[in-house]
């Protein structure tokens, strides 16, 4: 890759103005350092997730070939990447216009005020362009001694696995198994309540207290027999720490991992974070950069910016709207009982009490939302209303798409549900020793949307290929309760009539 350019100097001076304005308007950004692309080099770091520097990997290849196709076709064009490190690096096309540039100088600094002060960031790795070097050279040198071959091979496994781990772990302090917890338990005498005199201790610990404490203490053994001793979500981490991996092997895995857990909060807060950098540069741009020239061609851009796309909800659109809502009903006072239980429509259409609170509102949602929660609490009956949005499903009689319906909360539910979990699956970890054969068992909390067989099978043998024993799957198949099973060999199902280890199912 050829050396990345400083900025010219008339955007320079635009940097230092707009960082200002930023400042001054309240954002606290990363200190963050631009580089000039041109657009080859934007298409390269793009399909390298951002990181110049990272490990080489065919996928990557693959999608820089789709991104420069996507250019010179005139189909797509990528206006900035910023990365979420301390500090922050952002990346400008030469080819942009100078009102573009200036344009992404403002979205960026919401960005990085964003990945700065949002709590779902808080445990990311604030050094990830040297981490990702580091995985670079390592992987690099894993090349160099097995094979490039064998290497690809087993980061095929690792990236199709890369989704199978606890977004909230990083949040969660682990608790180290106690040594000898088990004899412990097995040693304790079921407890009783102390009494004052040997008379009365019938009447404080009757038989049937007796008989709860003793089935309580006969789950506890139950339980620590188990492996692990709870379902384990992070289903990367429990083969990290069990499976029967070489070294390298591991190594690759863990770099998989942390990766994958580095990228999360992204995803989590895509609405909020391209809804917060949308709305400060339009701000910043209308209010302080533009002139009377530069009016017209920067709405054609911002309008490109809102548009719609067929199928797809665009972030950058419902998280603007969602924080000039926000904005405007704690400006105006339209939050909290009494505006609740209002149910006079023209006294809530004129509802002004002046509080003035918008600002501070924003700037605490920022903080402290992801965008399960910011949809969940701030997507209103009225907003939906206001905004004609409606849930859609395909109609097999007709062939077409259809408007499914305007319900508030149907809309609502369907956003939570492609949000929860990031859409996919909830997959754990039961039984790392099923049916005492070094088997492994997995569980999928069913939550109405059935397992695709063909991802089902090829997930099962890429997890059968680091156990290296066959691994299951309990779920539910046509309303049924089936256990999908691969051996390394062959996929297969059989029926079940109760769930394995239905006491530590989550």
């Amino acid at each position: 890759m050829q050396v990345l350019r400083t900025l010219p100097a008339g955007l320079e001076t635009w940097r230092v103005r707009i960082e200002a304005w930023a400042r001054e308007c309240g954002l606290d950004p990363f200190t963050t350092v631009f580089e000039m692309l041109d657009y080859r080099q934007m298409n390269e770091i793009a399909a390298y997730g951002g990181f110049p520097t990272r490990y080489p990997y065919w996928r990557f290849g693959m999608e820089f070939d789709r991104l420069s196709k996507g250019y010179t076709f005139g189909l797509q064009k990528i206006y900035e990447m910023v990365i979420n490190n301390d500090p922050c690096y952002a990346y400008l096309m030469e080819a942009n216009s100078p009102l573009e540039n200036k344009m992404v100088m403002a979205h960026v600094f919401g960005h990085a005020d964003f990945f700065k002060n949002n709590v779902w960031f808080a445990q990311t790795n604030r050094k990830m362009v040297d981490e990702s070097a580091n995985h670079g050279t390592r992987i690099r040198r894993y090349v160099d001694k097995y094979g490039l071959g064998q290497v690809e091979q087993f980061l095929d496994v690792c990236h199709s696995l890369e989704n199978l781990v606890d977004y909230y772990s990083p949040f969660v302090a682990r608790q180290p198994r106690r040594k000898g917890g088990e004899e412990e338990i097995q040693q304790r005498d079921v407890p009783k309540i102390a009494t004052p005199r040997p008379s009365m201790s019938s009447f404080l610990n009757p038989p049937e207290f007796l008989e709860e404490q003793r089935r309580r203490l006969e789950k506890q053994r139950e339980r620590q027999k188990r492996f692990p001793e709870y379902a384990e979500k992070d289903t990367l981490l429990f083969l990290l720490e069990n499976a029967p991996l070489e070294s390298w092997q591991r190594d690759i895995l863990a770099v998989v991992r942390e990766e994958a857990y580095y990228f999360a909060p992204q995803r989590q807060t895509k609405i909020m974070n391209e809804g917060w950098a949308t709305y400060w540069h339009s701000r910043i741009m209308t209010e302080k950069v533009l002139d009377a020239s530069e009016v017209v061609d920067y709405a054609d851009i911002h309008s490109g910016t809102l548009g719609p796309s067929p199928g797809v909800l665009n972030p950058y659109k419902v998280g603007l709207e969602l924080y000039r809502d926000i904005e405007e009903r704690w400006d105006k006072g339209r939050f909290g009982r009494e505006w609740e239980d209002c149910d006079d429509l023209v006294r809530k259409r004129d509802w002004d009490r002046k509080v003035g609170l918008g600002r501070q509102k924003i700037f605490e949602v920022r903080k402290l939302y992801n965008d399960i929660t910011f949809i969940d609490t701030f997507l209103t009956d009225d907003f939906i209303a206001r905004s004609k949005l409606f849930t859609f499903e395909f109609n097999y009689r007709s062939g077409q798409y259809e408007i499914a319906s305007r319900e508030a909360e149907a809309v609502r539910q369907k956003l939570l549900f492609q949000l929860t979990n990031l859409g996919e699956p909830f997959i754990y970890v039961l039984d790392g020793n099923f049916r005492n054969r070094g088997e492994l068992l997995l569980h999928h909390k069913f939550e109405g949307i059935e397992l695709r067989y063909d991802w089902a099978s090829d997930t099962l043998a890429n997890i059968q290929a680091i156990w290296q024993r066959p691994v299951h799957v309990q779920t539910i198949v046509d309303g049924k309760l089936k256990l999908l099973s691969h051996d390394g060999s062959q996929f297969g199902e059989q029926g079940l009539e109760t769930p394995f280890l239905k006491d530590a199912l989550p």
